[in-house]
């Protein structure tokens, strides 16, 4: 994705989670843990590129990760360059 403005950015590009593990919360774990590393890191803004769709998507098109995970995680969408990719910080 391009960026939004001149602030540097470190990136959540996307999750592999093996399918016996999917819906257990191991995505949203791995989140915390990038944003709690990147923070460690000197990261001043940390960004992802979720997929929102109206319908439930099949997994394997998921590896960016949903956009109600980053919600619940506290970012915030600050752009939109597709109707079903937010860009969030």
């Amino acid at each position: 994705m391009g960026p939004v403005d001149e602030t540097p950015v470190w990136s959540v590009v996307c999750f592999v989670v093996p399918s016996a593990y999917r819906h257990q919360g191991v995505a949203h774990a791995l989140l915390q843990a990038a944003a709690r590393y990147a923070e460690r890191h000197g990261a001043s803004v940390l960004e992802g590129y979720p997929i929102d769709k109206p319908e439930r998507s099949a997994d394997g098109f998921m590896w960016h990760g949903a956009y109600s995970m980053f919600k619940r995680a506290g970012f915030a969408e600050v752009a939109r360059r597709k109707p079903e990719v937010r860009s969030c910080g």
